[in-house]
Order: C-alpha cells, then structure tokens, then sequence
C-alpha cells in the first residue's frame, strides 16, 4: 500500500464515489431521458363524449314525457269569439280528446274543421302548455240577405251563404240573378255596398245587381241611385250625398263628373 502510486489511488477513489452515487450510471441516464412528467386526468364531465351521451338520454327523456305520457295531456278547451256559434259545436267540430298529448294535437287540421261550420269565418287553434288548447273563431257576420223559398238568406262580406234566418236590422236585401258566393254580379254589388260611407249606406235597403256594371241602390225613402260599376266609390260618394240635398227620385252617378238627377 505504501508503494501505491498516486494514479491508481485517483482511479480507485473514482469508483467508490460513482457506487456511492445511484443513478449516476448509463441506465440511469436512459431512464432520465425517457421518463415524461404525468398527464392530469380529466373529470367525466369535461370529457366531450360522454357530455353529448347524457345530453341525447335528456333530450330522448323530455321527449317521450312531451308525446307519449299524460303529464302534459289535453285537460281544457278554451274557445273565445264564437257569439252565435254554439260552443258545443266548436268542440266537436274540434274533435281533440280529453287526454291526448298536447304536443301531439295538429292545430292546423283542427283549425280546418273548425272553419268549415257554416258560420264560421276563420279560425285558429293553439297549444297553451301546460294543458290547454285555445280556439278563437272569427263568425261571419250578415252583409246582405237573399229572399228564397225557404226564407231569408244571410250573406257575408264574400257571399258566403251562411246562415237562414231573419236578416238582423239595417241589413239590404241583394236582388241578382244568381246570388251567392263567386257570382260577379253578387261581388260587384258587396264591393260597392262595402265602399259606402256610413251616412248613405245606413239609409241602403235593397243592392240590385244585374251585372257587374249595373249596381243600384235603392234608399229607405224609396229613392234610387244609379252607381254603376264597383269603381271611383269615393268619388260617387261624395257626390251622391250632395245630390240627395235636392228634389228627385232617381240620382245616377255612375259618371260622378256628369251626374244626373230625375
């Protein structure tokens, strides 16, 4: 030992220090380079599988309460705007059960029934959740009657034969031809009528049409005025109200800028 040169003592002291020191080695080393820090691991719920998994049972769920079960089932009929109309009548025409889904009513098919009872205008039909369906009916309302074997018939605005019954005060009677809903001479006689101001189409009691271009009208005080085609109804207004403050029985206007009086 005396004899040791200073060279192998070095050498020795080296690898007592390297057995000393673990993880010093060529392994060691590998292993630092390979080994990667851990990846946190996400929650269940930021993962976007299985979010968009428990989104569809949701929806899948709400959906089959909505269409297939009573909780928001038809429990109440509510009609609104039907005066002459039975009530009774609305809702058989309705034909919507007590019971049925609400989501499963077909409110246009249903609005189309109800629109085809004889007085009905137009109709509209809607879901009001939790349980009810609405109904509101516009009725149609007299314009003209129309005398026939078996009575007095009501015409509406379009001609629409609606109703049998005695006409209600200060209704005109229509004489044509062929009264009724898509004769043009009926269309020309309504659309005249209906442009009337309300001081002279108030003292109207009969609307005689033979053609589209041959409307009269005939007063409550038994004078006639010529009107001629459903055209210029301001116009013929304006100047058949300032005819009628003179003598005469027969006032035409169907040329408003050449009147005539007789």
């Amino acid at each position: 030992m005396g004899g040791e040169r200073p060279d192998e003592r070095a050498r020795r002291a080296g690898k007592a220090e390297r057995r000393e020191k673990p993880g010093r080695g060529p392994g060691a080393e590998r292993r630092e380079h390979t080994e990667r820090p851990e990846r946190p691991r996400r929650s269940w719920y930021a993962r976007p599988l299985p979010i968009a998994v428990a989104v569809l049972v949701v929806v899948l769920g709400l959906g089959a309460v909505v269409f297939f079960t009573p909780v928001l089932s038809v429990r109440e009929i509510e009609v609104t705007g039907a005066a002459t109309v039975p009530e009774s009548d609305v809702r058989t025409a309705l034909a919507v059960p007590d019971g049925q889904p609400l989501a499963r009513v077909d409110t246009g098919a249903a609005a189309m029934r109800v629109a085809e009872l004889r007085k009905v205008a137009s109709a509209r039909v809607q879901r009001v959740y939790p349980s009810t369906v609405r109904v509101t009916v516009e009725e149609r309302t007299p314009m003209v009657f129309v005398q026939a074997d078996d009575g007095p018939h009501l015409l509406d605005r379009d001609g629409v034969d609606f109703e049998t019954a005695p006409p209600p005060p200060g209704v005109p009677e229509l004489v044509a031809e062929n009264a009724g809903f898509g004769d043009p001479a009926t269309e020309a006689a309504l659309g005249a009528l209906s442009g009337l101001p309300a001081p002279l189409r108030d003292q109207v009691t009969v609307v005689r049409a033979s053609t589209i271009s041959d409307v009269e009208f005939t007063l409550a005080d038994e004078r006639i005025v010529l009107w001629g085609a459903d055209e210029n109804a301001e116009r013929k207004a304006a100047v058949t109200l300032a005819l009628l403050t003179q003598p005469g029985g027969t006032f035409d206007v169907s040329s408003p800028d050449l009147p005539t009086v007789r």
